[in-house]
C-alpha cells in the first residue's frame, strides 16, 4: 500500500527558482531534463500529459492508451482541461514531512516539476507535483475550490499494470497530500521501496531497498523456471560451441582434446545417450564440436548430426526437411538454421539443435530432475565422460601451437562483451551472459575469427535466449554487422574425415585440411603420400585440400599425355594420378647399368586454355619410379631329358625362364627322352620367360656357343650367335624374333667336335632390354650387324647364361 502524508501549507515548503512555464491544452509533451524523474527504478526526462473523460494522465513512454504497456499515473482532474509546467529546485529542510516520508532524501539532489491544472476560464483547479530525489520520487496533489468531485483518485501503473490505486478525500487534497512513487523493477514487475514480498509471478521472495535496488531469492533451482503461478518446472539449456561447454547450471568447461564425450546421459531419458565428438580445425591446439550423436541403446542404432547438415542413421543418409520425421521415436527436422532432434519421454522433452558449430540442448519437464554428462550437474571428470569408438587413436594427445600474432585479445574481449550491451540486455535477466562471454574470449583469443566464428558466439547466446525464454533480439545482427538471416554454416558442403568446412576466401565455403592431418605434409612441402611404384603400374595420391591451399585446381592437371588427368574420390577427396603398361600416359622409360626408370610429370594444362587471366598456381611435379634390374639365372638342360623350368625372383621382378628344344619349326614337338639326335639334324631352341610384361621389357639372346665341357668357358668353343646375330661362319644358324618380345628362338644343325666323342654343351647369353621404340630388336643383315642402342640394354657387365647339351 502507498504511504502518504498530509502536506499542509500546500507544498509551500517547495519554494525556489522556477523555469519558464510550458503550457499545453488537452495534451502536451514536456521536456523535464532539468528535473528528471526516477519512476520505479526507471529514469525519465520527458513526460506526456493529457486529459480524457475527467482523467488527467502523466505518462513517461508516450501518451496514455488503454491496454498499451506504459508507465503512467492516472488522476481524476475535475473540470480541468489545460495546464502548464514549471520546474522548482530547492533543498528540502530536514525534519519536514517529505523527509519523514522518504528518510534517505538527505543523500539526494532535490527538485520538483509543478503542473498547475486549469479549466477553460484559466482558474487553477488542481496542482500536481513530481519531485525528484535521486533514485526516489514523490507525487504531490493539491485541489482548489473549483475542484467539484468528492474524491481524488490516483492510479499508479508500471508496464500498463496497476501497482497501486488510491482515493483521497478532497478534505485532504485541499490541504495537499504527498505519496511515494519510488520503487524497484525486477523481471518486468514493480515493487515498493523498503519492502519484502513473495511474488508468485517469478517464484521468488523479492526485497526492494530504500535506494530502489531489488534482490530476489528464487524458489526454483538453477535448472528450473517459474511458470508464473508460484510453481517451478525444469527448463535447462546447455550450449556447446567450439570446445566450450556451458552446462545446464551455467558452468563453463573446455574440452581439452579431440575425443568423444557424453553430453547428456541416460538418467533423464533412459536408453538415450547424447554424445559430442570434437576435432581440430585450423589449429592443432583448439578443438571444435564436429558432430552430435544420439545413441539409442535399446534400438542398437545411432543418429549422427554432421557439420554439413547431413543426418546419418548408422551408415544411411536421411533425407530431411522442415517437416518433422519420426525416426526410432525421435523427431528429426532440418531447415536453414540447422538440424533439430526432439525426444519426449515420460514428463520430459529434449530439443537438440546443431548448426555445424554450436549445439543447443534444451530440456523441459517436471522439477527435481537430475541430468548427467558434461551438460549435467554431476561432478564427474572429463575422463569419466569420455566414450569409446567415436574418435581416432591418439585423440587424447594435446598440442601447443605457436600463438597467432594477428589476434588482439583486448579487441576480442570488447567484442565478446557486447553480450552485456543493448540489445542483448533484453536477455541478460533470463540467461547470464558471463559464461557465453567466457566461451567467446577463450576461443577468439587463441583461434582466428574466421569461418563466421566471430558472429557464431553471439548467435549462440541469442538462440539460447530465444529457446529458453522466447526473447528475440533481431536488432543485434544489424548492430554487429552479422548476417541478417540465421543460417547454418556450410550447409550441404560435404567434407571428408581429414577435412572441415570453412572459408578459404571470405564468403566461399570450402573443405580445408585439418591441422594435424596437414602438418606432416606441409613440413615437407608435399601434397600427399609418396609415389607407389609396382612392376606394371605407378600411382600417386594427393589431398585436394593441400592442393587448394596452394591455389591448385586438380582438374587442370595432367601427365605428359594431356589425356591422362587426375581422378578424385568423392568420399575421401583424395586425388590420384596413375599409369601402367596398358596406358603409359607419355611415360619416358630409361635404363642404366643397375636400374630401370619410369619418368612422368604432373603439370598444369597449357596456359592458353585459361584465357586472359589465371587464378591457379602453375604445377610441375616429378613422378618417377626406379626399379632394380631383374636377373636372369643360368641353368642347363640335356636335350634328351626334356626341358627345365626355373622360377626366378630378382628385386621387384618374379618370373619363370624356360629353355626347350624342338624337332619342328612350329615348336610343337619337344625333344623327348626316346628321341635320337642325329648328326646334322636341324633343331629349334626356344628361350621363353613367363611373368615379365612384354610391353615394358623384351628378352634379347645376345650370344650362343658350344663347348665340349659343361663350363661355358671350355677350351673348345664354337659360336652360333654373335651379338644377337647368326655366326657368319655357320650358314645353318637362323635367329627368329630376337628382342621383339619376352621369348625368341633360333635353329641350327647339330654337330660334334672333331676327334671328340660324348656330349656337346650349348650355352646362351641373354639380356633384358627396356622397350623403347624398336631399340631392343637386333638388326641383322648381310654386312649390317649393328647393335641396339646402348641406353636400352638392361645388363652388360653381369651376363646370364643358359646351357644345354646333347649326345649322340
Amino acid at each position: 500500500m502507498f504511504r502518504f502524508i498530509l502536506y499542509l501549507a500546500a507544498l509551500s515548503l517547495l519554494k525556489g527558482t522556477g523555469a519558464t512555464n510550458q503550457t499545453f491544452t488537452s495534451s502536451g509533451e514536456m521536456n523535464i531534463t532539468s528535473c528528471p524523474i526516477t519512476y520505479y527504478g526507471q529514469k525519465y526526462d520527458r513526460v506526456y500529459m493529457a486529459f480524457d473523460a475527467n482523467t488527467f494522465s502523466v505518462c513517461f513512454n508516450g501518451f496514455y492508451k488503454p491496454g498499451i504497456k506504459n508507465d503512467c499515473i492516472l488522476m481524476s482532474g475535475g473540470t480541468a482541461d489545460r495546464g502548464d509546467l514549471a520546474v522548482l529546485t530547492q533543498d528540502i529542510p530536514t525534519g519536514s514531512g517529505v523527509h519523514k516520508l522518504l528518510p534517505n532524501l538527505r543523500n539526494a539532489g532535490k527538485c520538483v516539476n509543478i503542473i498547475p491544472l486549469k479549466d477553460s476560464q484559466q482558474s487553477e483547479i488542481e496542482r500536481v507535483e513530481l519531485g525528484n530525489f535521486g533514485t526516489q520520487a514523490i507525487l504531490a496533489i493539491k485541489t482548489y475550490s473549483g475542484y467539484q468531485n468528492v474524491d481524488v483518485e490516483a492510479d499508479t501503473q508500471v508496464n500498463g499494470l496497476t501497482v497501486s490505486k488510491q482515493k483521497f478525500q478532497t478534505t485532504d487534497t485541499n490541504k495537499g497530500i504527498i505519496t511515494d512513487v519510488s520503487g524497484c523493477r525486477l523481471s518486468g514487475f514493480a515493487y515498493k521501496t523498503n519492502t519484502t514480498v513473495r511474488d508468485s509471478n517469478i517464484c521468488s521472495t523479492v526485497t526492494c531497498d530504500v535506494s530502489g535496488f531489488a534482490t530476489a531469492v528464487s524458489d526454483c533451482g538453477p535448472m528450473e523456471r517459474c511458470q508464473g503461478n508460484g510453481s517451478c518446472v525444469l527448463n535447462a539449456m546447455c550450449s556447446v560451441t567450439g570446445s566450450t561447454v556451458i552446462d545446464f547450471v551455467g558452468r563453463v568447461q573446455s574440452v581439452p582434446d579431440r575425443c568423444g564425450y557424453t553430453l547428456m546421459g541416460s538418467l533423464l531419458f533412459p536408453g538415450l545417450q547424447l554424445l559430442g565428438v570434437f576435432q581440430e580445425r585450423r589449429r592443432k591446439d583448439v578443438s571444435f564440436l564436429d558432430r552430435v550423436i544420439l545413441q539409442l541403446e535399446g534400438a542398437g542404432v545411432q543418429i549422427s548430426m554432421e557439420q554439413d547438415g547431413r543426418v546419418q542413421l548408422d551408415d544411411k543418409v536421411l533425407t530431411l526437411n522442415a517437416r518433422a520425421q519420426l525416426v526410432h521415436g525421435i523427431e528429426l527436422s532440418r531447415d536453414q538454421t540447422g538440424v533439430t532432434a526432439k525426444i519426449s519421454v515420460s514428463n520430459y522433452t529434449a530439443s537438440i539443435l546443431f548448426d555445424g558449430y554450436t549445439t543447443l540442448i534444451h530440456v523441459t519437464g517436471t522439477s527435481g530432475a537430475a541430468v548427467d554428462g558434461l551438460c549435467g550437474n554431476s561432478t564427474r571428470s572429463f575422463n569419466e565422460e569420455k566414450v569409446t569408438g567415436h574418435w581416432s587413436p591418439g585423440c587424447e594427445m594435446q598440442y601447443d601451437d605457436t600463438a597467432d600474432s594477428t589476434i588482439n585479445c583486448n579487441t576480442t574481449t570488447e567484442w565478446c562483451n557486447l553480450l552485456k550491451q543493448a540489445p542483448f540486455t533484453a536477455c541478460n535477466k533470463h540467461i547470464n551472459p558471463e559464461p557465453f562471454i567466457t566461451a567467446c574470449t577463450n576461443t577468439l583469443c587463441k583461434y582466428p575469427a574466421v569461418d563466421g566464428l566471430k558472429c557464431q558466439n553471439l548467435e549462440a547466446y541469442a538462440r539460447a535466449c530465444s529457446h529458453h525464454s522466447n526473447v528475440t533480439m533481431e536488432s543485434w545482427r544489424k548492430k554487429t554487422s552479422c548476417p541478417a538471416v540465421p543460417q547454418a554454416f556450410c550447409k550441404d558442403r560435404f567434407c571428408s574425415a581429414h577435412e572441415f568446412c570453412g572459408e578459404r576466401n571470405v564468403g566461399e565455403p570450402s573443405c580445408l585440411c585439418r591441422a594435424i592431418f596437414a602438418s606432416k605434409y606441409r613440413s615437407t612441402g608435399t601434397f600427399g603420400e609418396p609415389t607407389v611404384c609396382q612392376q606394371s603400374s605407378t600411382s600417386i595420391i594427393m589431398a585436394n585440400c593441400l592442393l587448394e591451399d596452394k591455389s591448385i585446381d586438380y582438374s587442370g592437371l595432367h601427365l605428359n599425355d594431356q589425356a591422362c588427368k587426375a581422378e578424385m574420390d568423392n568420399l575421401t577427396h583424395m586425388v590420384m594420378f596413375k599409369f601402367n603398361s596398358n596406358n603409359t600416359c607419355g611415360t619416358v622409360i630409361m635404363a642404366n647399368n643397375s636400374q630401370i626408370i619410369y619418368k612422368n610429370t604432373i603439370m598444369t594444362r597449357n596456359v592458353s586454355t585459361y584465357g586472359l587471366i589465371n587464378r591457379h598456381s602453375p604445377v610441375h611435379i616429378d613422378l618417377s619410379c626406379y626399379y632394380t634390374q631383374p636377373d636372369v639365372k643360368t641353368f642347363a638342360i640335356e636335350v634328351k631329358h626334356s626341358s627345365v623350368i626355373q622360377e626366378i625372383t630378382s628385386g621387384e621382378w618374379n618370373y619363370n625362364l624356360t629353355m626347350k628344344a624342338y624337332t619342328d619349326p612350329d615348336r610343337m614337338n619337344a625333344i623327348q627322352t626316346s628321341n635320337d639326335i642325329e648328326m646334322n639334324q636341324k633343331i629349334w631352341v626356344e628361350l621363353k620367360t613367363d611373368g615379365l610384361d612384354e610391353r615394358m621389357v623384351h628378352v634379347v639372346t645376345d650370344s650362343c656357343w658350344a663347348t665340349d665341357q659343361p663350363s661355358p668357358s671350355g677350351s673348345l668353343r664354337y659360336d652360333l650367335i654373335i651379338k644377337g646375330c647368326p655366326s657368319p661362319t655357320d650358314q645353318t644358324v637362323k635367329v627368329e624374333g630376337n628382342g621383339l618380345g619376352t621369348s625368341n628362338y633360333f635353329s641350327f644343325n647339330t654337330f660334334q667336335f672333331s676327334a671328340k666323342t660324348g656330349a656337346v654343351y650349348l650355352h646362351c647369353r641373354l639380356e633384358l632390354c627396356v622397350k623403347q621404340n624398336n631399340a631392343c630388336a637386333s638388326l641383322c643383315s648381310h654386312n649390317d650387324r649393328r647393335r641396339r642402342s646402348a641406353t636400352s640394354k638392361y645388363e652388360d657387365e653381369n651376363p646370364a647364361f643358359i646351357s644345354m647339351s646333347w649326345t649322340y
